[in-house]
């Protein structure tokens, strides 16, 4: 039984997964892309797989002054994810109904087209633009055009507990750092909602917290100056290591080009 599954490996569900497992919940994320033979590539479109797959250059995402290659950012994405210690696994969510309809506690029966189901306490569909495998569960949804989005409150939470959406899927706008914060943010919910202790995801400085007599509030970490400089370090490195040669992993176009 996992405590928190993930529907979609775009970049809400990994905003999602990363900081769910960073809060030391058993994560599985569910990614129904296509594999390549390029390491880290999901797929994208309408055969699953994040979207963002399709853009030439992302030029708009915080923190990169001239753009970074999507498919790289997306493979980051997903390796930051795997660090922080979430699973994943390839296919295609089919549907999901509740273990047991009498015990709202016992969570809940996610089937794929793989094989065996997966048993969670917690969902989180961060997947677009399929939804109909939630539909089970009578979370409610709204036609927009030839799509559907769930309904949610201001934090992502649906009306079955224990059941969250996030990113497009939730209907919020088409743009991959809002995706990235609503996934955040959606793992937050489910996070609280767990009763699992945290405070906030944080790395202070040694004595931050300990030199105020305050003793270090759950899931934040205090680290002295040789472990900061380790950690930069091996940031960096990492940075560097990733960016030294161009991506080969070309953009995906929409499906209706690819078919015409």
């Amino acid at each position: 039984m996992r405590d928190v599954l993930v529907v979609g490996g775009g970049v809400a569900g990994l905003a999602a997964s990363i900081f769910s497992a960073r809060a030391d919940m058993d994560t599985l994320v569910i990614d129904g892309g296509e594999r390549s033979s390029s390491e880290g590539r999901t797929g994208s479109g309408d055969s699953g797989g994040s979207i963002l797959e399709r853009n030439a250059s992302l030029e708009n995402y915080p923190g990169f002054p001239h753009g970074v290659d999507a498919r790289l950012y997306l493979r980051m994405a997903r390796e930051q994810a795997k660090t922080a210690g979430a699973e994943f696994e390839h296919g295609r969510v089919t549907g999901v109904g509740r273990i047991d309809p009498d015990d709202l506690e016992a969570g809940f029966r996610v089937e794929t087209e793989r094989g065996e189901p997966f048993g969670t306490r917690r969902l989180i569909a961060a997947s677009w633009p399929d939804s109909e495998y939630i539909t089970p569960l009578d979370v409610g949804r709204e036609q927009r055009g030839s799509k559907y989005v769930i309904h949610v409150d201001r934090v992502g939470r649906t009306a079955v507990d224990g059941v969250y959406a996030a990113g497009r899927v939730a209907g919020e706008p088409h743009q991959a750092i809002v995706a990235a914060g609503h996934g955040a943010k959606v793992a937050l919910a489910a996070i609280q909602d767990s009763g699992v202790p945290f405070y906030h995801d944080w790395v202070a400085p040694e004595g931050y917290f300990t030199g105020r007599d305050r003793q270090i509030p759950p899931a934040c970490e205090e680290i002295d100056d040789e472990e900061r400089r380790k950690r930069d370090e091996r940031a960096r490195e990492t940075v560097l290591e990733r960016f030294a040669d161009p991506l080969e992993d070309e953009p995906t176009m929409h499906p209706s080009v690819e078919e015409g």
